[in-house]
């Protein structure tokens, strides 16, 4: 995932190399982006891991601009009062956290409105923001780039749903194609004379003609937007599904369309209150499944997955150097993490060199998550030792990170949590363990113990010869450890009842220490 080629590969194995060599300058400057959208106004502040940034400061207020628009061809009086309002307010917020200029976009309400232009210049005259109106295509665009923030040489067709708009954008290893936009946003038909008939007409022509631009049936939809966000988290409540990180969610669409059946049946507001989510948005949601439907049915979609990452996040990645992009979120963030929260900063990588013999025949996937629980594994240590197994459960299932599927979260997850407890019963989280097989649990199980073991034999980054190593035969169920006559003494009382339990874990037949000649 790194990709740094065979120099770095030689220098720093399978991490990479690191962009910088102070930890420092891989820090991303602390940036604020405004988003103007047809139903709510947002600030977004981003910091943390330049590749994979944590959300500082994040607000939303619903103003609805574009409600009433397409009657009056204007903005909404009231939307705009409080589109104003809120806009002064996280300027000021942005001068109290001594940010840069913020960067602010509008898109389909004011792009299209009438008096779009006066208000913006009122925006402007009124708030000192600079307020870039972007056209549907570059809306499109900077959503697909916010998707590769998360997931990078994503495949697939991007579908991002606003108030006024709904606009689509084909991936193609990692690189953004054709892009269209469309009058589907809810709330440009939610009063459309004729009541469902006459939406269901107005969609199915306006969802033709993109068909005539973009045709990807079959591909992999990533759905960007509040509206779908509310439908997933609908979806997960229907289903009783145990994790409520809506990004990554993966749906199929005999679920989805189970879901909108749920949502046509269902009592608004119950369900509004069981979900948590606003009032003006629910007000949406109806509308936003009818357009659902007729894009599953038009696109037959292999996979349906939830992105959080959209327009705001797309800014930010297109100020991304290409070296950057490549990385793999999840290791610079878990980098990041570890340069900031560990006791003994670098001793990732020691942990990792010390378990990998136990992977010895895991695939990428499998390796990029062992790599990133190593670089967790000391994170929570300030945390009280009665809860750090919870602490770093939590952490990892519901951690704002990319690259992060949910099982992959639940298995990073529970070898966190096996890194400071032996028994993952009793914590109370037991429901999410359904999320991954019995096989993968105990291959966390493994790598959590492995780490708590390998923790106890250096505090610093030892070479081979002066430490201690694995020997680690499946087939033979042979588990050895090498201690050099320096690493000798590190291996103690404790530090034993760690190793066997480790080899229990792995269901070693045999199991010795083999101790090198001072």
């Amino acid at each position: 995932m790194d990709g740094q080629g065979d120099s770095a590969q030689s220098d720093w194995g399978p991490f990479g190399r690191p962009l910088f060599d102070d930890p420092q300058a891989r820090r991303l400057s602390r940036v604020g982006v405004v988003d103007i959208g047809s139903n709510s106004v947002r600030l977004v502040v981003f910091d943390g891991a330049a590749r994979s940034p944590a959300y500082f400061y994040n607000e939303k207020i619903m103003c609805g601009l574009g409600a009433g628009m397409p009657e009056t061809g204007r903005l909404n009086p009231e939307g705009k009062e409080r589109a104003l309002a809120a806009l002064a307010r996280f300027n000021t917020l942005a001068r109290g956290m001594d940010l840069p200029p913020l960067t602010t976009v509008a898109t389909a309400a004011m792009r299209e409105a009438e008096d779009g232009p006066a208000f913006r210049a009122e925006i402007e005259q009124k708030t000192g923001l600079k307020v870039w109106v972007i056209d549907g295509e570059e809306e499109a665009r900077l959503s697909a780039q916010g998707v590769l923030l998360g997931w990078p040489g994503a495949n697939g067709l991007i579908c991002d749903i606003g108030g006024s708009s709904m606009e689509l954008a084909e991936l193609s290893d990692g690189q953004v194609g054709r892009r269209v936009t469309s009058p589907l946003g809810p709330l440009r038909f939610k009063d459309l004379e004729g009541g469902k008939k006459a939406r269901e007409k107005h969609i199915r022509k306006s969802m033709a003609k993109l068909t005539e631009k973009i045709d990807t049936t079959g591909s992999r939809l990533f759905l960007v937007g509040g509206s779908w966000r509310a439908i997933a988290r609908i979806d997960m409540e229907r289903r009783n599904y145990p994790l409520h990180v809506l990004h990554e969610y993966r749906m199929d669409t005999a679920a989805v369309e189970e879901t909108l059946k749920f949502i046509e049946r269902a009592d608004l507001e119950t369900l509004r209150n069981a979900c948590s989510i606003s009032a003006a948005r629910m007000s949406l949601v109806p509308y936003a499944s009818e357009v659902l439907g007729v894009l599953l049915e038009t696109y037959q979609p292999s996979e349906i997955a939830i992105s959080s990452y959209g327009i705001r996040e797309g800014l930010l990645y297109e100020q991304m150097p290409q070296m950057l992009r490549d990385r793999d979120p999840l290791v610079e963030a878990c980098r990041f993490s570890e340069a900031k929260d560990a006791r003994l900063p670098g001793f990732g990588k020691t942990l990792y060199k010390f378990v990998l013999p136990l992977f010895a025949t895991s695939g990428e996937a499998r390796l990029r998550l062992v790599k990133a629980a190593c670089l967790l594994h000391d994170v929570s240590w300030r945390a009280h030792p009665d809860y750090r197994a919870q602490t770093c459960f939590d952490n990892a299932t519901r951690a704002n990170l990319g690259g992060l599927g949910h099982p992959e979260r639940v298995f990073l997850g529970l070898a966190l949590l096996h890194r400071y407890k032996n028994k993952r019963e009793g914590t109370g989280f037991e429901d999410f363990y359904s999320l991954i097989d019995e096989a993968e649990q105990r291959e966390a199980e493994v790598l959590g113990k492995a780490m708590r073991f390998g923790s106890m034999l250096w505090m610093s980054d030892a070479k081979k010869e002066d430490g201690a190593d694995l020997d680690w035969n499946p087939e033979t169920r042979s588990l050895v450890l090498n201690l050099t006559a320096e690493a000798a003494p590190l291996y103690g009382e404790v530090a034993e009842a760690r190793f066997n339990s480790l080899a229990r874990a792995l269901d070693a037949e045999e199991v010795r220490v083999e101790l090198a000649p001072a």
